[in-house]
């Protein structure tokens, strides 16, 4: 099961030469083998009806029946997906008895495309931290690479578990770095979809007017595997309203070797300024841009959007936790372990990591929108801040017809675990692209000191998910960048 894709898994079984059932038991095998005992803290709960599900599967082949797309992909969920057979706990010990009664939208949709939700994987209590993964209910997530630093946060147990094996892939969700931060430390391709073409109902939010779900794999066709999947409109969720008229038929028929040729590429600053970054992490950056041009990419380097310090303000960043929060809860009726977040401060069901995060919720209403009383709390296509900047990258973008925007992920490579809220510095997702509501993908762009992964990040306009990935494939056809960490060995029959 080492690296393996999932056209590679299915084939083995639609051959013969193995079954669902035992690839299933073989990822089960890997995360009993290397999870506790190697210390790296990626799955909090693995599913008992996960060998029943790939029994059925096998089952369904053997009577001739059509797989679904998805057919016995073993997946790692993070731990903020409703999941119907399984606690979701969103890293928070209040949330430790929360069983939901049905799968959140797009993983309903996964397992009726096949999937397997094989585990859940640990995740920064509540989504707060970017700089770490670590909850009040399964501690702390290492980095598989590197146990002494950090896989960043929040969906740091996806990109462990999914780094180490123990699923072919997984989901987390970003509403500033969650799916490309910890992907770029562990060596994965991570995406954050245009903004409003994955739903986020049955998510717990961080965000509403920024959150997403994203896949991450090992490599970029299975992550648009399942991006063929999760996109589309959810009547739950009023950003997907578009997804089913906007969205690609087919995010894999796009992925071509051959995609960064005539392409123009723009080198954000100051995202790439070689002054606020690691040496190394320079050197690889240059290295993918050389690279980059050979696989037929014209660059603009030292590229800027004209006024982008005065478009991309602090303010526009909307601390609404509180009352998304409670439309989840509201959702849940009488099963919601609780009505408002206020009750973890009273209850004391958290830790220390996150206290300042929930008295900062305790400013805002719990039952009246944000918006109602502050412009920067708006809903996306309602916000004049967020539309005007995302007007401005586009126009600047259309003017030098520039097809995706190219930086290093992180400046700087993960920090040791001791020191992840200290030494967080160089995270690159944060900005332009959340608060535009644009695409991005993370790849593999070579490993620092031989060690620890890096990653590149491709940014495009809204709604080019599926040029976004082909670009992003190019690139990591070209290049063959992913190594697997060190230490989770294939298991011996």
């Amino acid at each position: 099961m080492l690296e393996a894709s999932l056209e590679t898994l299915q084939q083995a079984i639609l051959s013969g030469d193995t079954s669902c059932a035992a690839v299933v038991e073989a990822h089960l095998a890997r995360i009993e083998a290397f999870d506790t005992v190697r210390g790296l803290g990626a799955i909090t709960f693995l599913n008992p009806a996960a060998p029943t599900r790939a029994a059925e599967l096998d089952a369904a082949l053997a009577r001739g029946e059509t797989p679904g797309p998805l057919f016995c992909a073993p997946l790692l969920v993070k731990d903020n997906f409703d999941t119907h057979d399984l606690p979701t706990t969103a890293g928070s010990i209040a949330l430790a008895e929360h069983r939901p009664e049905a799968d959140a939208f797009v993983l309903a949709r996964l397992r009726a495309a096949g999937a397997i939700v094989l585990a859940k994987t640990n995740m920064g209590e509540w989504a707060f931290s970017p700089r770490q993964t670590v909850s009040s209910t399964h501690g702390r997530t290492v980095n598989a690479y590197a146990p002494a630093r950090t896989p960043a946060g929040s969906s740091g147990g996806t990109a462990s578990g999914v780094a180490a094996s123990f699923g072919v892939a997984g989901l987390g969700t970003d509403t500033g770095n969650s799916v490309r931060g910890p992907s770029a430390h562990l060596g994965l391709v991570g995406l954050r979809p245009t903004l409003g073409l994955v739903s986020r109902s049955g998510i717990v939010p961080l965000a509403w007017d920024r959150d997403t779900a994203g896949p991450m794999a090992r490599s970029v066709r299975d992550a648009a595997r399942l991006l063929d999947v999760m996109a589309g409109s959810d009547p739950e969720d009023d950003y997907t309203l578009a997804a089913d008229a906007r969205r690609a038929a087919d995010y894999t028929a796009a992925l071509d070797r051959d995609a960064l040729q005539g392409r123009r590429l723009a080198v954000l600053w100051p995202h790439a300024d070689p002054q606020d970054s690691d040496l190394e992490v320079t050197t690889l950056f240059t290295r993918a841009l050389e690279d980059l041009e050979h696989l037929g990419a014209t660059l603009l380097p030292a590229w800027r959007v004209p006024e982008l310090d005065t478009l991309l303000t602090p303010e526009m960043f909307c601390g609404r936790f509180r009352y998304d929060m409670a439309r989840y809860l509201e959702r849940l009726g009488a099963r919601a372990p609780l009505t408002d977040v206020a009750e973890v401060l009273d209850t004391g069901q958290h830790s220390p990591d996150v206290e300042a995060g929930l008295r900062r919720a305790l400013e805002t209403a719990v039952d009246r929108h944000p918006g109602d009383s502050n412009p920067n709390c708006r809903e996306f296509a309602a916000h004049e801040g967020r539309q005007a900047l995302l007007a401005a990258v586009t126009a600047a973008m259309d003017a030098d017809a520039v097809d995706a925007l190219v930086f290093p992920s992180w400046r700087h490579a993960p920090a040791a675990l001791e020191t992840a809220v200290e030494d967080y510095r160089g995270d690159n997702s944060q900005g332009v692209v959340p608060a535009a509501g644009l695409p991005a993908v993370t790849v593999p762009m070579g490993m620092l000191w031989g060690e620890l992964p890096a990653g590149l990040q491709f940014v495009g306009r809204r709604w080019d998910d599926a040029r976004l990935l082909a670009m992003a494939y190019a690139y990591e056809q070209g290049t063959s960048h992913r190594r697997p960490p060190q230490g989770f060995p294939p298991l011996t029959p």
